[in-house]
């Protein structure tokens, strides 16, 4: 058995995630899989539960644009509208939390820097992605930090919700910055 080629390390101006170079660092005609079949196993289930977790957000999507769980909860015009915005806000941000763990699982795959060590981190995404989009839709609809005609239409909803979510990451970045603006630093750290 030859040893795998490693990935080809980020060139100048790369920022290492979409690299120029597509060959993953391997030689022409260098086919075979360089995890074993364990890997796989897990690849493939994680592959699986992000594209259940993306069809489960899409389904419930319809479902409520169809106005479904409104009518059987015989919600009024006013608490269907409010029921449907929050909810297209934290469905949107699961879904981009989703497709952003699917590319991560992609790219860790073919540039052979996937781990067991990082399952917890690409299932909880989407939910941490839905909630963080739940949330931050209600703070944008309390204090107005943008047009507040975007909050009052479910697209607004979802488009804020699903920008959140994907790039949850940097929103949680962006608010602890925020927060230590506004409540101060702190020496405790987890």
């Amino acid at each position: 058995m030859t040893t795998p080629a490693q990935p080809t390390p980020a060139q100048p101006g790369e920022t290492g995630f979409a690299p120029t170079d597509l060959t993953d660092g391997r030689q022409h005609g260098d086919w075979q899989t360089r995890y074993p079949r364990a890997a796989w196993v897990s690849i493939w289930c994680e592959g699986a539960y992000l594209s259940l977790i993306t069809a489960a957000a899409l389904g419930c999507m319809a479902a409520v644009w169809l106005k479904i769980p409104q009518t059987r909860w015989h919600l009024d015009e006013e608490m269907t509208g409010t029921f449907t915005r929050y909810i297209f806000a934290w469905l949107a941000g699961t879904l981009g939390g989703a497709l952003f763990a699917m590319k991560w699982l992609y790219h860790t795959v073919g540039h052979t820097t996937w781990h067991a060590d990082r399952r917890p981190w690409r299932y909880l995404t989407p939910h941490i992605s839905g909630g963080l989009a739940f949330a931050m839709f209600a703070i944008v609809r309390s204090v107005v930090l943008l047009d507040p005609r975007l909050t009052k239409t479910t697209a607004g909803a979802t488009a804020i919700g699903f920008l959140v979510g994907f790039f949850s990451d940097n929103a949680v970045a962006k608010l602890a910055d925020v927060a230590k603006k506004i409540f101060g630093g702190s020496e405790y750290h987890t």
